[in-house]
């Protein structure tokens, strides 16, 4: 049972290491395909509901420094 559970943590952690890389490369893949059809002028629908927006940030404005307070 030791042996079972000794392969199975070095299998979960083999995972965890490859994960990160994994994602990577899928990422990679699907640009690489959005810029394919893109040269090729088969540019289908994109979700502009979840693109990343410019953030704003607003920050209010103060007569003195806290250096010169």
């Amino acid at each position: 049972m030791n042996l079972f559970l000794d392969y199975l943590v070095v299998t979960a952690l083999f995972a965890l290491v490859l994960l990160p890389a994994g994602l990577g490369l899928a990422r990679e893949r699907r640009i690489d395909r959005q810029l394919r059809d893109a040269g090729w002028g088969e540019v289908g629908p994109t979700a502009t509901a979840g693109a990343a927006r410019p953030v704003r940030a607003v920050r209010p404005l103060r007569s003195r420094s806290w250096a010169r307070g």
